[in-house]
């Protein structure tokens, strides 16, 4: 996302809510606003999620009025988000793209959880189960990527943004 954000300079990605716990190095308001979650359970009750979902047993949700503002400034705006979220953007956005970015194969995606070194083996083993449910809904994104070589992902990321981009303001 940082590449992308580099390329495409209207680009602006959001920052989601979790009711997980903050890693080492994270700062609330940066990578995520941190809940607890009776707070983000209010959030949702308040209609002030765009879409949430829960996720490897924390909840993770988009602000709606920074994705509004953002789109009312004329940025072409990008969620990092589940499955499950995806849909729900979807439903309620159906002129967005969805843009699937897998793993070369689900033991690199483990290799890559464990080398973060950030995650318990429980964690992990939990991560990989939701991560084979997301893959089996793939087809139904608008693009797949996958990342295996970076600078590649990274190109056909910025040529979709791009492509989608002019299709929308032609």
């Amino acid at each position: 996302m940082a590449r992308l954000l580099q390329e495409v300079p209207d680009t602006w990605v959001s920052v989601s809510a979790t009711t997980r716990k903050p890693r080492e190095g994270e700062t609330d308001g940066v990578q995520y606003y941190f809940k607890t979650r009776d707070e983000f359970m209010g959030m949702v009750e308040r209609g002030e999620l765009l879409e949430w979902a829960e996720y490897s047993g924390n909840c993770y949700g988009t602000p709606l009025k920074s994705v509004q503002d953002h789109i009312a400034a004329g940025h072409q705006v990008i969620l990092e988000i589940d499955v499950q979220g995806a849909f729900q953007i979807r439903e309620k956005m159906p002129q967005s793209h969805l843009v699937f970015i897998e793993p070369p194969s689900i033991e690199v995606l483990e290799q890559r959880l464990r080398g973060r070194g950030t995650e318990d083996n429980e964690t992990v083993l939990r991560r990989m189960e939701a991560a084979k449910v997301e893959l089996s809904r793939k087809e139904e994104y608008d693009i797949r990527l996958v990342n295996d070589d970076l600078e590649t992902a990274v190109a056909e990321l910025v040529a979709y943004v791009n492509e989608k981009a002019e299709e929308t303001r032609g």
